[in-house]
C-alpha cells in the first residue's frame, strides 16, 4: 500500500492522489504565463526587459524595485528549478541517457507534465517535486495576485514568412503586455504602428 506525499490518502500504489496530480499538471501548465506576468510587473513598462541594470552596487538613488524579489522570484530562476526536476527525473526513468540541455521554464514545465503518469506512479520524490512547483506558484502569487492572468487574443499574426506566406499564428498577450514575439515566426510586436498595422490586416468577418 503507498499513500500520498502529501494528503496521506491511499493510492493504491501511486506517490500523489488524484487530485494533487490534477493539482501539479495545472500548476505545471499555468506557471509559465504566471511568470511572464511576474516579469510584467517587476519591469517598468517604459523599458524592455533587457533594460533592468542592478544598482546595488551603484552610485546614486536606489532602485524603487525590491532587488531581492527580483533575484529570487523570476523566470529564468524558476526555470533552473524545474530544470533540475527534468534532469533527475530523466536519470531516474533513462539513466543510460546524457542530462537534457537548459532550456525554458515553458519547455520544462510542459516536458514534465508528459511524463507525469510515470512520475507519480514511479519517482520516490513525486511529493518533493510538487511541494515545490506550488512554492514556485505562491512566491509568483504574492506578486500578480489572483487568479492566474488569462492571455487575450489580438487576432492572426501578419508577417510574411520566408516562404513568402503569411504567418497566421494566433497573437495573444497578457493584460498590460505591450511587446511581444509570435510564438511561430518570431516576428516582434513592439510599437504602436505594429498593433495598428497587426489591427489593420485582420481578416474581416463575413456577416
Amino acid at each position: 500500500m503507498t499513500v500520498c506525499e502529501l494528503c496521506g490518502e491511499e493510492t493504491a500504489g501511486r506517490y500523489l492522489c488524484q487530485r494533487h496530480t490534477v493539482e501539479l499538471a495545472k500548476r505545471l501548465d499555468e506557471l509559465p504565463t504566471l511568470y511572464a506576468e511576474v516579469s510584467e510587473c517587476l519591469v517598468p513598462r517604459r523599458t524592455g526587459f533587457g533594460d533592468i541594470v542592478a544598482t546595488k552596487s551603484a552610485a546614486g538613488p536606489r532602485s524603487p524595485l525590491d532587488e531581492d524579489v527580483l533575484d529570487r522570484v523570476n523566470m529564468a530562476r524558476a526555470a533552473e528549478v524545474l530544470q533540475l526536476w527534468r534532469v533527475d527525473v530523466q536519470r531516474e526513468r533513462w539513466p543510460q541517457h546524457t542530462p537534457p540541455p537548459p532550456s525554458s521554464l515553458s519547455a520544462n514545465c510542459r516536458w514534465l507534465a508528459m511524463e507525469l503518469d510515470w512520475i507519480v506512479a514511479h519517482y520516490p520524490a513525486a511529493g518533493d517535486l510538487a511541494r515545490e512547483v506550488g512554492e514556485l506558484e505562491a512566491q509568483a502569487r504574492t506578486i500578480v495576485g489572483d487568479p492566474v492572468p488569462r492571455r487575450q487574443r489580438l487576432g492572426t499574426c501578419i508577417a510574411i514568412t520566408a516562404e513568402g506566406v503569411v504567418c497566421g499564428a494566433v497573437i495573444s498577450r497578457l493584460p498590460g503586455q505591450t511587446r511581444l514575439k509570435c510564438r511561430w515566426c518570431g516576428y516582434s510586436y513592439e510599437s504602436e504602428q505594429d498593433w495598428l498595422t497587426l489591427l489593420h490586416f485582420q481578416p474581416r468577418e463575413v456577416a
